[in-house]
Order: structure tokens, then sequence, then C-alpha cells
């Protein structure tokens, strides 16, 4: 069997960051004992999402936001169909709210464009957070009208994708965001890290890769970061990371956290893995310090 050619190489993996492959929503909050209602409402643009509201005997919420290629289930890869080599397993983030929801807090978990079972936007196309970042507005917005609270009330469980949409969101329009009292940040990420990390072993790859997604979307690969917009985060920030992640390198995530504007803030290295997709099941797993975060900030 001939070895794929480093434009065959680059090409697929620059469709893989464009595009994502909608998978299922295989498990509802019923499932963990927790009553839920379906919902949906409007993205910044209009753009239908679809989502759960699992309610708890509080004012307090919490808006979750996923990652690519996942929705606010998790991520299926224990089935056939759709393991692949960064997830052979599943990635299940109901007991995310089931343990929300029993330290008192309301949810929100929804899906994002293009994900799940929301609306299609863009031609398809993913923008890393620079277009998703309007559904994470939409979720606060929905949220803020739902309960009858102000942004006081509110804190946003946020992973990869939906990371870079919330950090983006809160840059573009801070206004949106004013009060929000706490963000846990599991997996933001520069494309350009996950590139050349994945093209490391593939002669002038990154140089292909450029190419064919700037064609592909319009972006050029150092605009899909959430670095720059981090300087405009004044929400206080708990982020979590897999250290030796094999998949991307760790100053990446060191420099958005650095660059967070707000003093108030936690970077979290999750040890003893080199698989990115296992930082998704570390606060499931886990979840004392993503509950003490918010516990500490919604008082």
């Amino acid at each position: 069997m001939s070895t794929p050619s480093p434009e065959t190489i680059a090409t697929a993996l620059a469709q893989g960051f464009a595009y994502t492959r909608r998978v299922p929503v295989l498990r509802r909050p019923d499932e963990y004992g927790l009553a839920y209602e379906d919902i949906t409402f409007p993205s910044q643009d209009g753009t239908p999402l679809e989502g759960w509201f699992i309610p708890a005997d509080s004012d307090k919420l919490v808006i979750a936001n996923h990652p690519m290629p996942c929705n606010r289930y998790g991520y299926p890869g224990h089935l056939p169909q759709y393991a692949t080599p960064f997830a052979d397993f599943e990635i299940n983030f109901l007991p995310d709210y089931k343990n929300l929801h029993d330290a008192g807090y309301n949810v929100l978990a929804y899906d994002l464009r293009n994900h799940g079972r929301s609306g299609a936007a863009n031609g398809g196309l993913v923008g890393i957070g620079l277009l998703e970042y309007r559904d994470v507005i939409g979720s606060v917005r929905y949220g803020r009208e739902r309960l009858g609270v102000d942004n006081s009330r509110i804190a946003l469980l946020s992973r990869c994708l939906g990371a870079n949409s919330t950090i983006v969101a809160m840059s573009k329009h801070p206004e949106e965001f004013d009060g929000v009292r706490a963000l846990v940040a599991v997996q933001p990420v520069s494309l350009r890290a996950l590139a050349e990390t994945a093209l490391a072993q593939v002669p002038g790859g990154i140089g292909l890769l450029e190419t064919e997604l700037k064609n592909l979307t319009g972006f050029d690969l150092d605009e899909l970061s959430p670095l720059d917009f981090a300087k405009d985060v004044t929400v206080p920030t708990l982020i979590a990371q897999v250290h030796h992640d094999s998949s991307t390198r760790p100053e990446d995530v060191q420099g958005i956290y650095d660059n967070l504007a707000t003093a108030d803030k936690r970077l979290h290295w999750i040890e003893g893995t080199t698989r990115r997709f296992d930082g998704y099941n570390y606060f499931p797993e886990n979840p004392e310090q993503m509950i003490g975060w918010f516990t500490s900030h919604l008082v």
C-alpha cells in the first residue's frame, strides 16, 4: 500500500478542521435521574439551536458549551462507526450535568451550530470559535430570560471549540457577559498547535494545509486561535488541560492562560494521560475542582 502524499494528508486534515461530522445525541439526562426539558432558542445571528434545560431549586445557572466534534451529550467513540484514533471510547458529559445539578445549579446544555441537532449555518463551516461565538451569546441571552436573572447568577463550562467560542464572544461583545461570575474552560486551543503537531512528520505539510484551509474557509490559520481574544477576558477563569496532550503542545494553552486579563485565574494540568479526549472526561469523573470554582464565585 502506497504512502499518502503530503498534499493528500494536508488536504484531508484541512477538510477535518473546516467541517465537522454530526454525531447522535446518544444519552439523555433522565438516564441519570434528571428531569429536563428539550429546548430551542436562537443564536445571536438567528441560527436555531437545540438543547436541554435541567432545572434545579435555585437561581444559579451553568451553561455548557461542547467540543468539536461532540454535542451536548458527548461523543460516541465507543461505537465502531464513530471511533477515531483520537477517541475510540465514549465521552459522556451527563455526569457533569448530574454533578452540577446536585450542587444546586440549573444547567443549560446545547448543541453548537453544525453539531448535534442544531441548525446548519455558514455553509457547514466550523470557525473554531470565530462563527460559533454567536451561539454562546444566544445561550446567555436565553438563560437570563429563562430564569429572569442577571449575569451575576450565570457561569459557563466551555470545552475546546466551546471554550474558544466563549473567549471570542467575551472579547467581541463584552456587554453580553458583564457580571458573569465564572468560567471553566477545558482545553482551549490554537489550530496552529494542532496542525503543526499533526503534520510534524509531513514535509511541507503546514504550508500545504494553510493554503487549503484558506481556500476552504477564507480564514488564515493564525486567526483560528483564542490567544489574542483572551486579553479581553475579565471573568474569573479556571483552565484545565491534558499536560502531555499528544495532539498539541502545553505552551499553547499556557499562552492562552497567560493572556487572560483576569487576575482571578487558575491553570490545572491533567496528568497521567497523553490522550486529549481524556481531558473531556476529567471533570465528569473528578468534579471537585470544577464545582469548587463555581461555588466560590457564585455566592
